[in-house]
């Protein structure tokens, strides 16, 4: 999260950010307003784009060049439902030559249209990041004319950047589906992460409701990045100073919600791309029906799916850190995660048979299966059994959530209180410890934050004196 100097009365316009000399023969005023609605605009078009992430990039900066990609700097704050806040988050262009049902950009809907240029892109990325707004830039796009034109103008302004304007800060950039490889190759010696979103779990709700994208499409660009990155190893491993190729990895997105897919199978898929296209995440975007069609379900009363959406954020978590397996978590007779309770929570209830664990000899896998020890955690107490006994006083020092834990460990042959090891009975107690639910899970509150004030007139200051961009 980026902090802005603390003054509570700190608030700049867009105005007061664009006063340099701008390019061209325009006039400033012009200009400025120009520009000023294209950000409105491809600002808020981008917020249902999820798939944004900076973590592991070491970049530092030199004293020459502008920014650094430090893992202490860049992208360390998260908004509740997962998604980051702190990159400079924006369409190079809506237009669009698909109609994808889901999408408020498609083609047949009536909004307004707006395009950057390669030099606008660099200078708000510059303007912004001068005043501490942002450590990076997340850039996506709607398909303009063809994938290859798309990829090309994405290509020019991150090239721009990078050379001209001399940026070593964090770019994530999304690569188009169909462009060729050899553009694909290009932006990703560029940038830091690259991804391609998967969209629908299936290749059947793709067809339904984007039936102008081809799951080969989306799958074959995913695949040479990946093969890229293996070749790129290779290379840096032979040559100390060969230019990296997307040294932050690639991601992914699917629509939760929009189709029928089950829990069980949107893992399933996960699973899939995590372990045949090495992937860094997947991202889950609770499905917001922002156009009429019937194809599309209905949430005039429900509105978006974000609990389920938090579900597979911590399923997907225990696939990633603790080696669950999906299986493990759903099945075809259970489709679905429970909506009462954490996936290993309830993975620990349906298999008391293995609890309770002691602490101090159970392995570090064991460990991460208990409901309450993160894998940091479960770090922590195999380190401190190196130097003596481990109690459940050492264990609230070391991060354990006990109230969750206590039902299913032991210290010393001894557990925290007298617990009967009965599935009904653990159950009513960890449902009325009540899980600490994501503010927009628990208040239910879908707005977005915005870059812009009520009144259009400047950038949105949250009252912590703390800007939130995406």
């Amino acid at each position: 999260m980026v902090i802005l100097e603390k003054q509570t009365n700190v608030r700049k316009t867009w105005g007061d950010i664009m006063k340099k000399e701008l390019p061209g023969n325009v006039s400033s005023s012009v200009k400025r307003m120009d520009i000023f609605e294209k950000l409105h605009i491809l600002t808020d078009a981008a917020k249902y784009d999820v798939a944004c992430t900076s973590s592991g990039v070491e970049r530092r900066g030199d004293g020459i060049n502008m920014g650094n990609c430090e893992k202490a700097g860049i992208c360390h704050s998260f908004s509740a439902d997962g998604r980051c806040v702190s990159l400079l988050k924006i369409l190079f262009t809506n237009e669009c030559i698909y109609d994808c049902k889901y999408c408020v950009n498609r083609s047949s809907n009536d909004v307004v249209r707006a395009t950057f240029t390669p030099e606008e892109i660099c200078r708000l990325t510059m303007d912004f990041y001068r005043r501490n707004y942002i450590e990076g830039l997340f850039l996506s796009s709607g398909i303009l004319k063809n994938p290859d034109y798309t990829m090309e103008l994405i290509y020019t302004a991150i090239y721009k950047l990078r050379t001209e304007y001399h940026f070593r800060g964090y770019i994530h950039v999304k690569a188009i589906p169909g462009a060729s490889p050899e553009l694909i190759q290009k932006v990703g010696f560029l940038a830091d992460r690259m991804s391609v979103n998967l969209e629908l779990p299936t290749k059947e709700s793709l067809h339904r409701l984007a039936p102008h994208k081809s799951r080969e499409n989306i799958l074959k660009p995913m695949r040479y990045v990946q093969n890229r990155m293996n070749e790129n190893k290779e290379e840096l491993a032979l040559y100390r100073h060969a230019p990296k190729f997307v040294p932050a990895g690639q991601s992914t997105q699917m629509i939760v919600g929009a189709t029928p897919e089950t829990d069980y199978q949107i893992m399933r898929v996960s699973e899939a791309l995590y372990e045949k296209f090495g992937l860094k995440r997947v991202f889950y975007s609770a499905f917001v029906n922002v156009n009429e069609d019937k194809a599309l379900p209905m949430q005039r009363e429900q509105g978006p799916p974000l609990l389920r959406e938090h579900r597979l954020y911590q399923a997907d978590w225990l696939l990633r850190y603790y080696k669950f397996k999906v299986d493990e978590l759903l099945n075809e007779k259970n489709p679905n995660f429970n909506i009462f309770m954490d996936p290993k929570c309830n993975w620990a209830v349906q298999h008391l048979e293995r609890f309770p664990v002691e602490i101090n000899t159970a392995d570090y896998n064991t460990l991460l299966r208990v409901p309450g020890i993160g894998y940091l955690s479960a770090g922590r107490i195999v380190k401190a059994r190196k130097m003596g006994k481990v109690d459940f006083v050492d264990l609230k020092k070391m991060g354990v959530v006990l109230k969750r834990a206590l039902y299913f460990i032991t210290c010393n042959g001894k557990m925290l209180y007298p617990t009967r090891m009965e599935q009904d009975y653990i159950v009513r107690n960890l449902l009325d410890a009540k899980e600490k639910l994501p503010d927009s899970v628990r208040n239910m509150n879908y707005q977005q934050l915005s870059l812009f004030d009520d009144g259009g007139q400047g950038v949105w200051l949250h009252g912590q004196e703390n800007l939130y961009l995406s």
